[in-house]
């Protein structure tokens, strides 16, 4: 007879955190945001020698003072820089999608972060440094955007498949909100553990889900979406390997490059290695933290501060079998 009272507690409680998020949402939709873009990749294809002058005094941050006029004056005339602002033209057009996206984003982050003041965005292009594709500052946001062509763009050629995968426009926002993460989540310079770097990343992905929820799970962690549900189907497989490993609380180095490192596939050093997606690790701590939030009252600030120890401990996670 109890069993009619568990699925009515479980119901009454999904639809308080519905209502919940939804009156959340309507808040979030409420906050006022004056992003301030300018298309530098635009001017800079449209620019002959004498706007050089121009062009320096309104981005003097992209100009170094050690460089002459004539370096800038060269780069206009060179063919590789013309191609590569065609292609950018192309594939980005009026910008109008990712205007938005980062209107989006910027209303949660102010909805979240009350104190944070929207940055100056200027869109350029890096020469494909798909390294630093986007730099945020205080005051300034620069978005590479010759690092979101798509996988399979020519100039992407030569670069490995878990690279080229991840230089798609649809990952922008993503990259955006990594550079946020970044800068509110503290490293765990004293905490050298396997599970202190697990929940560090698991922190940033769950900044994520709040600062991008209009994005799929799958952008959050810049995986396919098959990489997704095999992470997801193989989580508790996951667990048990770390578990008897004895990883968790191990200062091993390795096992960074192994799980938590940008690579190919994840390397458990079993069969199921070639199946794999990178970075799982990450992926793990994320549901760590998922895990957390549900079962404690914080707040996102109040987590952020929390220890890897105390997280793990007060989240009750166990991976779904």
């Amino acid at each position: 007879m109890r069993q009619p009272f568990y699925i009515l507690f479980f119901v009454f409680t999904l639809f308080l955190s519905c209502k919940q998020e939804s009156k959340e949402a309507k808040e979030i939709a409420k906050v006022t945001v004056a992003l301030d873009i300018s298309r530098f990749d635009r001017e800079i294809a449209d620019a002959k020698p004498a706007d050089i002058p121009a062009l320096k005094e309104k981005y003097p941050y992209l100009f170094p003072s050690q460089y002459p006029d004539s370096i800038w004056v060269d780069k206009l005339r060179d063919t590789l820089q013309i191609s590569l602002l065609k292609e950018v033209n192309s594939t980005f057009g009026d910008f109008k999608k990712e205007s938005q996206d980062l209107k989006m984003f910027y209303q949660h982050v102010k909805y979240f972060f009350p104190e944070e003041i929207e940055p100056k965005v200027v869109t350029v292009i890096s020469d494909v440094n798909y390294n630093s594709p986007v730099i945020l500052t205080n005051k300034l946001l620069l978005l590479g955007l010759d690092n979101y062509l798509g996988s399979d763009h020519k100039f992407y050629q030569g670069l490995q498949n878990y690279i080229a995968e991840g230089l798609d426009k649809k990952y922008l926002i993503t990259d955006v909100a990594n550079a946020y993460a970044k800068k509110v989540v503290p490293y765990p310079t004293r905490d050298r553990t396997f599970l202190g770097q697990l929940v560090y990343y698991g922190k940033e992905l769950y900044v994520k889900d709040k600062l991008i929820p209009f994005v799929t799970d799958a952008e959050k962690i810049k995986y396919s979406q098959e990489d997704l549900d095999w992470a997801f189907v193989n989580e508790e497989q996951i667990w048990r390997n770390y578990i008897q490993n004895q990883y968790l609380y191990s200062t091993d180095k390795n096992l960074n490059k192994r799980f938590l490192d940008p690579a190919p596939f994840s390397k458990f050093q079993l069969e199921l290695d070639s199946e794999s997606p990178g970075r799982l690790g990450r992926f793990l701590g994320w549901q760590i933290v998922r895990s957390f939030m549900n079962n404690n009252e914080v707040t996102l600030q109040q987590m952020l501060n929390l220890s890897a120890e105390e997280i793990f401990k007060k989240s009750n996670y166990k991976p779904k079998r």
